[in-house]
């Protein structure tokens, strides 16, 4: 089976696309701020998002230009990761991805006032909450953010093999020549 260049650029692609939507809702809210339509999209987006953007902000000086030139850049470096033909770099580059994901989930759900806090007790009695907004985008993220872990590394295991069966039928020839 050969990997799919497009499979591998999904997940990269989708984060960068939330990220983006949510740099473009900002815009437009403040283009139209009287739209109730504009602040619910920026508000279903800005959750998960928007303390990534005010961490990066910090070091861009607060441009929208600079911010979608760094979203452009970062896809072109995920695009080129996974046509690479080393799998080292679709790797990086997708688990780099997940870990941006897991932190906008997690740094989104604290930041809101009014999240899903869901309070576990122990079998020993010790009592403790798992504080995650369970929006709909942040769930989507997660499924497809485990789904593309998961063919990364089935791709990843693939090519292993692939590179030990060449290397076994080369040795084979070797020892059949001498």
């Amino acid at each position: 089976m050969k990997r799919q260049p497009l499979l591998l650029f999904a997940f990269p692609a989708c984060v960068l696309l939330i990220l983006a939507a949510e740099r473009m809702a900002t815009l437009l809210l403040g283009t139209y701020p009287a739209s109730p339509d504009m602040w619910k999209i920026w508000l279903a987006l800005h959750p998960s998002s928007g303390m990534v953007w005010q961490q990066v902000d910090v070091y861009l000086g607060g441009s929208m230009v600079l911010d979608f030139a760094l979203l452009g850049a970062a896809l072109v470096v995920c695009w080129m990761a996974s046509r690479a033909r080393r799998s080292a770099a679709f790797f990086l580059a997708n688990h780099g991805i997940l870990i941006l994901a897991a932190s906008m989930i997690f740094i989104g759900g604290r930041s809101q006032t009014a999240s899903t806090i869901a309070a576990f007790t122990a079998p020993s009695g010790f009592r403790f909450s798992l504080m995650m907004d369970f929006t709909w985008l942040n769930c989507l993220l997660a499924v497809i953010g485990v789904t593309a872990c998961a063919y990364c590394h089935l791709a990843y295991v693939r090519e292993l093999g692939m590179r030990v069966e060449s290397r076994r039928v080369r040795i084979m020839a070797l020892q059949r020549d001498f």
